[in-house]
């Protein structure tokens, strides 16, 4: 593994165990067992671990809907991936994506296989995609009744588009 790779994941653990308040620079160098100006022999700056970070959730949420065979499992996929990497989910989606940084091909990688399963259209894709966010965010912040059918909503949602 390289030490990139170690930041990331080290990265990673800090935000889903405490908390994106959590993700600063001493504290990454205090995981990973080194002084933190060690950590810009590697990275530049926050940003640049945001940016690896949001990289992975795309590789793995690309890798996810890519297992499935339809929009409503990828529907289900997606969600799952959001509730199971909360913090995460939000340093991939909820500000600007450093696309510039990023590894070449892979937010196209990473949105082929949802704009495969509506036959080449994407600006359905991205309306799927719209709903899939706002739905999971809705979720994640809790903002649904008590009483919703969260699985009809969703099921409701893919349908329609």
């Amino acid at each position: 593994m390289s030490r990139r790779d170690e930041i990331t994941s080290a990265a990673r653990q800090i935000l889903e165990e405490e908390g994106e308040q959590a993700l600063t620079m001493r504290n990454l160098a205090d995981r990973l067992g080194i002084k933190a100006p060690s950590l810009y022999k590697h990275v530049r700056d926050r940003q640049e671990i945001e940016t690896l970070l949001a990289a992975e959730a795309l590789e793995e949420l690309g890798q996810r809907l890519g297992a499935e065979s339809d929009l409503p499992a990828m529907g289900r996929a997606y969600r799952e991936w959001a509730l199971a990497n909360p913090a995460l989910y939000r340093v991939a989606t909820t500000r600007p994506l450093d696309r510039e940084n990023l590894p070449e091909g892979l937010e196209d990688s990473a949105a082929l296989p949802l704009i495969e399963a509506v036959g080449g259209d994407r600006a359905r894709a991205r309306a799927i995609w719209a709903m899939a966010h706002g739905m999971s965010l809705l979720e994640l912040d809790g903002r649904f009744p008590e009483d919703a059918d969260i699985e009809a909503a969703w099921q409701a949602g893919t349908s329609a588009i």
